[in-house]
């Protein structure tokens, strides 16, 4: 299986470092982010990636050239002149991840989550898309149905909801930004140009089966803001 890893952000929660370096390449324990998550997939035998690049992209790609890719294949997908946000960015992408499932995860979330669990969870249940969710605190949340279905998303802030399919009762669930694909996505994927793969898969969930994992329990970190580094020290060795 091959994966992606978001890195493009212009990382405006984690200022300021990201005022002279990408997210990406924050540092936590000694290694970055992006080597972090590098060394995570190999843990499931992922070698082959491909990393988006934006924010400071010469910074990325000077980095991954002088450590060899840490032992993985890895192909840049440049997005200096526009940015492209999650969903562009896949899209820009497609002919390096259109041939088999894959993997995604953004390049500030570190997790422990079971990447082969995950994979045969998405293989059993013929899902089109596998989202990795926890039952965590946040403003956002994904709304599912006793069976696990995407069927919506709200903001608990702003009291915003958006139900793709009526399926009463609907539980939230937080977005752990780690999703298996299977490659026909490409072919009925509808936005184009820069947009979030939220839009996506919620354009997608009526037609589509969409499915949450559960993985509650499992360490997880979103590296968002420098407070988090702290946090990440702690579990992250």
């Amino acid at each position: 299986m091959k994966a992606m890893i978001f890195a493009a952000g212009l990382g405006t929660r984690f200022k300021p470092w990201t005022d002279t370096h990408p997210k990406a390449l924050a540092i936590v324990n000694g290694k970055s982010l992006l080597q972090r998550n590098i060394e995570y997939l190999q843990q499931f035998d992922i070698r082959d990636v491909i990393v988006n690049v934006h924010h400071f992209a010469d910074q990325i790609k000077n980095v991954i050239n002088e450590n060899y890719g840490w032992g993985s294949n890895i192909t840049i997908s440049d997005e200096s002149d526009e940015l492209l946000d999650t969903g562009g960015g896949l899209m820009k992408a497609k002919d390096f991840l259109k041939e088999a499932p894959f993997v995604t995860i953004n390049a500030d979330i570190l997790t422990n989550l079971d990447i082969f669990q995950f994979e045969d969870f998405h293989q059993r249940s013929d899902a089109l898309i596998s989202l990795a969710v926890t039952n965590r605190e946040t403003s956002r949340n994904l709304l599912f149905n006793a069976n696990d279905r995407l069927c919506g998303w709200r903001n608990i802030t702003t009291k915003e909801e958006k139900i793709v399919i009526d399926m009463h009762p609907l539980h939230e669930m937080a977005y752990s930004c780690v999703a298996i694909f299977q490659p026909e996505v490409f072919d009925i994927i509808r936005q184009q140009g820069k947009f979030s793969l939220t839009e996506t898969y919620l354009d997608l969930a009526d037609g589509n089966m969409i499915l949450g994992y559960d993985h509650s329990g499992d360490d997880f970190v979103d590296v968002g803001k420098p407070q988090s580094v702290e946090r990440a020290e702690m579990i992250f060795k």
